[in-house]
């Protein structure tokens, strides 16, 4: 298992996904990724690509042909992931298609994910090369899980989202049924620019936003303060999520979303799909920030 460490914090990445599993303290080994329990949700921080969320019926139209596709893609459990480079700050991974990828997304590729860490922060950096001589079409995101509340003496409500700016988004809603997108939405902040975490909030599926003015979401604490930030420039969507009463919360930034109830299933037509022309390459990053106060 590939491992980032500097004197403030210790990284460890699965080769399965190159999922992101654990952000610790080097000094006083505080964990601030969910365990993954899976008798709650068996992941860490999935990394979502070619799509993000549900598609109808679990699958797409391309080029007049009918492909499936799992929710939120095949990276997140695939075992084809290469380690391409690996320091002691900084490591890739590497995915190419075969031909059971092939045979469920039609395109030549290289996904790239890398994981640097820089002090007190891990940037993810996502890079897409058309392998192709055809035009290709994606998204991708990250679904990292935040343990919270982060220490035992805590209650999940004591816990809050802080946006960078002051926002008047609404949450779309997702039918429970499908995870389609519903044309339907609902307030969500609690103030301008925040939102209280409780164990209700999560009951109709994720929050989820599309027209976010920050780009900087921090998780607080009411009396202790930040505990640690998402920055997520480029990234045009943003979902909210934890299972109902569940002692975590992922914030997950987002190029794409899930299909909309009224998708006509056309992979060109999809609301925040990326076309990427043949030989061209496109990259992405956000970051996770953890307050330096909490490591020692």
């Amino acid at each position: 298992m590939p491992f980032l460490e500097n004197s403030l914090l210790k990284i460890e990445i699965k080769s399965k996904g190159a999922e992101l599993c654990s952000i610790q303290s080097v000094k006083n080994n505080t964990e601030f990724i969910w365990e993954a329990n899976p008798d709650v949700w068996g992941s860490h921080a999935p990394n979502l690509f070619p799509i993000i969320g549900a598609m109808k019926n679990d699958s797409y139209i391309y080029e007049g042909k009918q492909y499936n596709m799992p929710k939120h893609g095949f990276v997140r459990h695939n075992n084809d992931f290469k380690v391409i480079s690996n320091t002691k700050s900084e490591v890739t991974f590497q995915l190419k298609p075969n031909d059971q990828l092939n045979s469920i997304y039609p395109f030549d590729f290289e996904f790239l994910i890398t994981y640097e860490l820089k002090d007190s922060s891990l940037y993810i950096h996502h890079t897409v090369k058309n392998t192709d001589s055809k035009t290709i079409f994606f998204s991708l995101g990250g679904h990292p899980a935040f343990t919270c509340p982060l220490f035992k003496d805590e209650l999940y409500t004591d816990y809050f989202l802080e946006f960078e700016k002051e926002e008047t988004s609404q949450s779309y809603l997702l039918n429970m049924d499908n995870g389609l997108v519903t044309e339907k939405t609902k307030a969500a902040f609690d103030a301008p620019n925040r939102i209280n975490l409780r164990g209700d909030l999560f009951n109709e599926d994720a929050l989820i936003f599309k027209d976010l003015k920050s780009r900087k979401v921090a998780l607080k604490h009411q009396h202790k303060g930040e505990i640690l930030n998402v920055k997520f420039d480029g990234f045009s969507f943003l979902g909210i999520w934890a299972k109902p009463n569940a002692p975590y919360v992922c914030i997950e930034p987002w190029i794409g979303i899930a299909d909309a109830e009224n998708t006509d299933q056309h992979i060109k037509n999809k609301e925040g799909i990326i076309a990427l022309e043949a030989n061209k390459t496109f990259n992405a990053t956000y970051s996770i920030t953890v307050n330096a106060s909490l490591l020692d």
